[in-house]
């Protein structure tokens, strides 16, 4: 089966300005790629409902269109078909020095690594997406995509490619949702329309506060990577 990824960040800031805040978030939705043009469809709606003619994105929530914001989140929690990992990364803790030759690039695409490759499957085909972002190494996406169809010899990684977030509305959905988790555990979310969101989502879909979840978890799921090993 092909599935596409889509991928953001959150918080990155924090791995390089120990000042910033506790974690960085690198997360991805998962969908197959014969349900590309529904995710589009879902979300076109929503914004031509309210209006919206920009990109869908965690910085732009304000009180004015909570409720937009809100239809998007039962989007995703009631389409089955999509799924979503983050990963948190306590930046204060990484240590460049000792394993990335001091090279916090390298670093930052080794997190990018453990996002993804423990939902990838065997006998299946990925497309992956990221945010379009300058790097000092030109070939860290090739690099990625070599790295991660390695790691599994029966599925295959056909690409992992640089988008720009305004042409992606699965990479808008995805900083969304990885914006509000990161938020959440940085403690960070001051405006009232960011904290009513995130507790939308507590209160209706989750039954509890957003926290790590089991390797499992299939459809919200949450990492907290243990910097010594570990889940």
């Amino acid at each position: 089966m092909k599935f596409e990824v889509y991928c953001d960040e959150s918080g990155l800031e924090a791995l390089t300005r120990k000042d910033a805040h506790l974690y960085t978030g690198i997360g991805g939705i998962w969908l197959p790629a014969e349900n590309r043009d529904l995710l589009k469809k879902g979300l076109n709606e929503i914004k031509q409902k309210y209006n919206i003619k920009t990109e869908l994105k965690w910085k732009k929530i304000s009180p004015a269109h909570l409720d937009l914001y809100k239809e998007v989140i039962d989007f995703f929690f009631n389409a089955g078909y999509i799924r979503f990992r983050v990963i948190l990364i306590e930046a204060g803790k990484v240590d460049n020095m000792r394993f990335n030759s001091e090279d916090a690039e390298l670093g930052f695409y080794k997190f990018y690594y453990q996002l993804l490759k423990h939902w990838i499957f065997d006998f299946n085909d990925y497309a992956i997406f990221t945010d379009l972002k300058k790097n000092r190494n030109k070939g860290r996406l090739k690099e990625l995509e070599h790295t991660l169809d390695r790691s599994n010899l029966t599925s295959d990684v056909t690409q992992v490619q640089g988008l720009p977030s305004e042409q992606s509305l699965g990479i808008q959905l995805a900083d969304i949702l990885t914006g509000l988790v990161v938020s959440k555990f940085n403690k960070k979310a001051t405006s009232t329309a960011k904290l009513k969101l995130i507790e939308y989502i507590e209160n209706k879909y989750l039954s509890k506060e957003i926290a790590p979840t089991s390797k499992w978890e299939e459809k919200f799921n949450v990492f907290k990577i243990n910097l010594q090993g570990g889940w």
